[in-house]
């Protein structure tokens, strides 16, 4: 039996079959997660979009359709996929291509996602087989859940440790007709974080607000004449000083802070962490013995933090400082024996542990999916 399983059958009997752990290959970009020793799974049979009404505003796919397939197909018709997964293959060092069905068990969101919602919100269903080779669907065109849980948010997010899913049933939105960014220099963190709350607290339906490099961004997307009034109004209130950078400019902006390019090549280790807006400088700071940078997305919400190179990769020091502000970190990038040591996912507290484990036990009960990604 071929370990690249065409069909959801062939997925089926594969995993029924199977005596020992199974590692799920995706497109193979988001190398994140301890190490899973087991039979490589790859999800690249099960490929192609079997259903898209832009007029619904609807898009099925197989999970290992390429996202450049899906974007280019969706850009035909003047949308996309709003919650802006990012391309980690640079920070990482990773190659091959991204797919969809990496992109939800991942719930990928990118700087949109302070307006928008996540991965998981974009999610309308999802078909997948789990540990005991039970094909299990909900959500979608079937709305039929078979379970009694909410499969869709279950399964996003998840890394592949309930279930292989082999079709996913996603909302897209139309692309907006304008864009700007505005774009403030000179201000410390903590000021930045100011203005980024000010601004996602004004009226006007702001979709990116970030901090990188000395320089504030705060995104306003759609019809033109709306953005330009909004940009405007924004630029002589709570971003006054700030410049315009509109089109292009404006978009590689945000495909940088989607892609944390500026960490892309840096030695060290790379964490993400989500803290309350106001705690991530703090955190920073916090953190000097390590020599830190930090790339401040979400309003501030979301830390990519980049250390220098440690033992554990800076993990002691992080949760320590964690501990105290409240919030979590993921190792995003460290050195394979690294990852196998140090818990890459935030440790849960013990009634959490117990539903998750009950959860694993429920849909992969010998423990063969993905095993130990995401720790215990």
């Amino acid at each position: 039996m071929s370990n690249t399983p065409t069909s959801e059958q062939d997925l089926s009997d594969l995993i029924q079959a199977a005596n020992g752990p199974i590692r799920i290959v995706g497109g193979g970009t988001r190398d994140i997660g301890a190490p899973v020793d087991g039979t490589p799974v790859p999800t690249t049979g099960l490929s192609g979009v079997t259903l898209y009404e832009p007029g619904a505003l609807t898009l099925v796919a197989q999970s290992g359709t390429p996202l450049a397939e899906i974007d280019e197909l969706l850009s035909k018709e003047g949308q996309r996929l709003a919650f802006e997964p990012g391309d980690l293959r640079g920070l990482l060092g990773t190659k091959g291509a991204s797919t969809i069905g990496g992109v939800v068990a991942t719930n990928a969101s990118g700087p949109r996602r302070i307006q928008v919602g996540a991965a998981r919100d974009f999610c309308l269903g999802v078909r997948f087989v789990d540990g005991a080779g039970r094909v299990l669907k909900n959500g979608g065109r079937v709305m039929k859940n078979v379970t009694g849980y909410d499969l869709v948010k279950l399964m996003a997010g998840s890394w592949g440790t309930l279930g292989l899913m082999t079709e996913v049933s996603l909302k897209v939105m139309a692309i907006p007709e304008a864009e700007i960014t505005l774009v403030g220099e000179g201000q410390t963190a903590e000021q930045a974080v100011e203005s980024l709350s000010a601004a996602l607290g004004s009226p006007f339906d702001v979709t990116g607000a970030a901090f990188a490099d000395g320089k504030t961004f705060v995104r306003i997307e759609g019809l033109e004449a709306s953005v330009s009034y909004r940009a405007a109004e924004l630029a002589k209130g709570v971003l006054a000083g700030f410049e315009p950078v509109a089109g292009a400019g404006s978009s590689d902006v945000w495909t940088q802070i989607r892609d944390v390019s500026g960490f892309a090549g840096l030695e060290g280790a790379v964490w993400r962490v989500s803290v309350k807006p106001s705690d991530g400088p703090r955190l920073v700071a916090a953190l000097e013995d390590l020599s830190p940078r930090a790339i401040y997305d979400w309003g501030g919400g979301l830390v990519w933090l980049h250390v220098a190179d440690q033992a554990d990769a800076g993990a002691t020091r992080v949760r320590a400082e964690l501990e105290k502000l409240g919030g979590h970190a993921t190792l995003v990038r460290a050195p394979a024996d690294v990852r196998a040591t140090v818990p890459v996912f935030q440790p849960e507290p013990a009634p959490i542990a117990a539903l998750t484990a009950g959860l694993r036990q429920k849909f992969d009960p010998r423990g063969i999916l993905n095993p130990g990604l995401m720790g215990a």
